[in-house]
């Protein structure tokens, strides 16, 4: 499903001449295609699952927010621009992301759900999260607000 809205969104970039477009979708599914090579040599002959690809996707936006901040550090304006334009790219991709709120609300009925008490609960609600809201939260973040919830 991922991999056909990718290779569309690539013809569809081409056709409109939208270099930024296409330059980071050719990214995107370079990346794909090396994710894919390595879940081959470990037994997943139809490569990675689309939830491995929006966490692909969501780490791809986290290592240009990085370089944002980096470049507007170094004075370098039009990388930082590009990397932003890269950023909202990459974003077509994922689902509409959780606001504060709904992550909030999200982690308490997971919390409620799974019966966690204490920080040894924590590695089972975040794998719950991930498995539940891939592509729509921050997960870092996320994980800050559990570990808050759970010694509180």
């Amino acid at each position: 499903m991922m991999r056909t809205r990718l290779q569309e969104a690539l013809k569809e970039a081409m056709r409109s001449k939208e270099a930024r477009a296409v330059a980071t979708v050719r990214l995107i599914l370079a990346a794909l295609k090396d994710r894919d090579i390595a879940a081959r040599s470990k037994g997943q002959m139809d490569g990675i699952s689309d939830d491995e690809i929006l966490s692909m996707l969501q780490s791809m936006i986290k290592q240009r927010r990085e370089s944002i901040q980096l470049y507007e550090q170094g004075g370098r304006l039009e990388l930082a621009e590009q990397e932003s334009e890269e950023i909202a790219v990459i974003e077509r991709f994922l689902p509409r992301q959780m606001d504060d709120a709904e992550v909030a609300a999200a982690i308490d009925a997971t919390l409620s759900g799974l019966g966690a008490a204490g920080l040894k609960d924590m590695g089972r609600v975040m794998a719950e999260l991930r498995e539940r809201y891939a592509g729509q939260m921050d997960f870092a973040k996320a994980s800050g607000l559990v570990k808050q919830k759970l010694q509180g």
